[in-house]
């Protein structure tokens, strides 16, 4: 128990850090939602925006129509967290996972200054942890508190599982944050549906070590997901750089995905600094919300 106490502190001060030494003027304006919702129809009148016609209504003969939207006043935002072994890598205080769980922890706060809605979905290769969305300062610590103790069930990645607990869990329309490594394959389809559904921000967090292997001969791979060791040899036929060209690959493939799929990209290394490179990503949503 000391311990859990003592980690989650741990994980407080740094995200308390975050939120109030770097972001300051722009914590407020992290997520803004999407701003409009529909509201409803009424006929077209001169000056109306063409793009905001309702073809289907109009088609129907009665007239040109146009949609009406209102203000969104609140949105949910989902945070899918990969808890899976593979995020274990790292060093002894920043791996994979502990830089996931900050972010969401960071994300967390945001949200709950914006008075959204959040809840929390934590994945392996089954459901780990699933918490319906509330607002409030209490729920984003409830986040925080639950994903900083959690000890997954299982050490292995389904990606695809993990996507359509979330499509059956999620109920509106939200903001979905997922973060993951993302080490994984045939999820790109499912992601693809999310996004038609939902506002969808990826997440991508690597480390260094998987890629810039130094050469040191023949060595032991010790997988955490299926328990196993492999011997490789790192200073043969090209071993390492093949293992940074397969890593620069996937990387590039989900990136050029999610801008054909309008999914907001983000890919964060365990050594970064992550608070301006999500300032930088929610400055560009909020543009594109304003100008969309």
């Amino acid at each position: 128990m000391k311990d859990l106490l003592k980690k989650l502190r741990r994980y407080e001060i740094q995200i308390r850090k975050a939120v109030n030494s770097q972001m300051q003027g722009d914590f407020h304006s992290l997520f803004k939602g999407t701003g409009l919702e529909f509201d409803d129809v009424r006929p077209y009148q001169y000056g109306d925006d063409i793009r905001t016609i309702d073809w289907n209504v109009s088609a129907k003969g009665h007239g040109t129509f146009v949609k009406t939207f209102r203000e969104e006043k609140e949105q949910t935002i989902f945070f899918i967290l990969d808890v899976s072994a593979s995020q274990n890598i790292g060093s002894p205080t920043k791996t994979k996972v502990d830089i996931a769980k900050e972010v969401c922890g960071v994300l967390a706060l945001s949200g709950a200054k914006e008075s959204s809605q959040l809840g929390l979905i934590c994945f392996s290769d089954i459901r780990e942890k699933a918490i319906k969305p509330k607002k409030g300062l209490a729920q984003a610590y409830e986040i925080i508190y639950n994903i900083i103790g959690l000890k997954p069930q299982s050490l292995k990645t389904n990606l695809n599982k993990a996507i359509a607990f979330a499509q059956n869990f999620i109920k509106r329309r939200s903001v979905i944050v997922m973060i993951s490594d993302f080490i994984d394959e045939n999820y790109l389809q499912g992601l693809k549906s999310l996004a038609r559904k939902h506002d969808l921000v990826v997440i991508r967090i690597t480390d260094k070590r998987e890629t810039q292997l130094p050469k040191l001969g023949i060595i032991p791979v010790f997988d955490k997901e299926t328990q196993k060791t492999i011997w490789v040899n790192t200073s043969f036929g090209g071993f390492r750089e093949k293992i940074a060209a397969h890593n620069t690959t996937r990387q590039q493939e989900l990136a050029d995905f999610s801008k054909k799929h309008q999914i907001n990209f983000l890919s964060i290394d365990t050594d970064e600094d992550y608070v301006p490179k999500l300032l930088k990503l929610f400055k560009v949503r909020n543009k594109a919300m304003k100008t969309g």
